[in-house]
């Protein structure tokens, strides 16, 4: 039997961060043994009554000391800008992290010119972005770790095996959409019941903070990645409709199978992918669809998942050394 490994999650208040408690209370290793946010002084069924008869350990407020003192590894689901206040520290005292924030996943510029100014800049040299397919081999000896968005998962995935075979310099059009769940628990007007209920609508389009995240992991010109995201009357779930210019005589299925043949989270379909197969699972489901040089990619998340707490829980197995899968759910949320 493994020894266990005593992890903590900062951010326990939110989506993200209830599925992380939700994963991380079954894992057969990792023990949660720190459970926090920026308040403290509550529990984690009264943040999140689903969790009563299951869980209804302290939420504690956040402290570095604390956590270095009681965990090996923490996940902070935190806003961007916050995550940066606990990195640092954190990998000081010798703690490891999954970052769920923007924080770490762009070079300085690019973070800067989208969100705000970086305070962490030294740990932004020795990040190690959390797309296992891409970079596996990294994460194994990481001490931090960017966990993808979730829109950037999606179609990063389903862009990759193509790359190579793409017609240098033509546009990357992403039409996504995702389920409300994806804006956070903090209500707004844009996530009002009344707003999206029988609606549907693009926001930031061509310009959303997504887009230059895709545009550096598949090392080509902002301007050349064409990014819409819509939300949609849904709870969670993600579809990318993804649209690429690539050599004709490419053969995209066969190409997408060999590429993805021995990788545990990515199915690839033989029809037209939906969200509810993958809804609660790591699973990234891709169909792909050829006309001449036009392809059509359509690669289908659990935003909740994928896009975040299940990804970080693969994460933060290759960096402690275990299975990538152990404790990831495989079945999905169906009907």
């Amino acid at each position: 039997m493994s020894e266990k490994i005593n992890v903590g999650v900062v951010g326990a208040t939110g989506y993200t961060g209830l599925e992380l408690v939700k994963i991380l209370l079954k894992h057969p290793t990792f023990n949660l043994n720190y459970i926090a946010n920026s308040e403290g002084g509550t529990t984690i069924n009264t943040l999140h009554p689903s969790l009563n008869g299951v869980c209804e350990d302290e939420v504690l407020k956040a402290d570095v000391i604390e956590i270095a003192k009681t965990c090996e590894l923490v996940f902070l689901a935190v806003p961007h800008k916050t995550a940066m206040a606990y990195v640092k520290p954190l990998i000081d005292l010798g703690v490891k992290v999954v970052d769920l924030s923007a924080d770490y996943r762009l070079t300085q510029e690019v973070y800067e010119d989208f969100y705000v100014p970086h305070t962490d800049v030294e740990n932004l040299s020795h990040v190690v972005y959390g797309l296992p397919e891409m970079f596996r081999e990294e994460l194994k000896s990481a001490k931090l770790v960017a966990n993808p968005g979730c829109f950037p998962t999606s179609a990063i995935l389903g862009i990759l095996p193509f790359m190579s075979k793409r017609q240098e310099g033509t546009p990357i059009i992403i039409d996504a959409k995702t389920g409300v769940s994806g804006a956070g628990k903090k209500l707004s007007d844009v996530t009002h019941f009344v707003n999206v209920n029988d609606n549907l609508f693009a926001y930031n389009p061509l310009m959303h903070r997504h887009a230059p995240e895709i545009a550096q992991k598949l090392n080509v010109a902002f301007d050349e990645v064409n990014f819409v995201p819509h939300l949609i009357p849904l709870t969670r779930g993600m579809i990318s409709s993804i649209y690429i210019q690539v050599d004709a005589s490419l053969e995209a299925e066969e190409t997408i199978k060999e590429f993805y043949k021995d990788e545990k989270n990515v199915r690839v379909s033989s029809i037209p992918v939906d969200m509810k197969s993958v809804a609660g699972t790591n699973f990234c489901d891709i169909y792909v669809k050829q006309k001449g040089s036009m392809l059509f990619i359509s690669s289908a998340i659990d935003n909740l998942m994928r896009g975040a707490s299940s990804q970080a829980v693969v994460n933060a197995n290759l960096m402690m050394g275990l299975d990538e899968n152990s404790g990831i759910l495989d079945i999905a949320y169906v009907p």
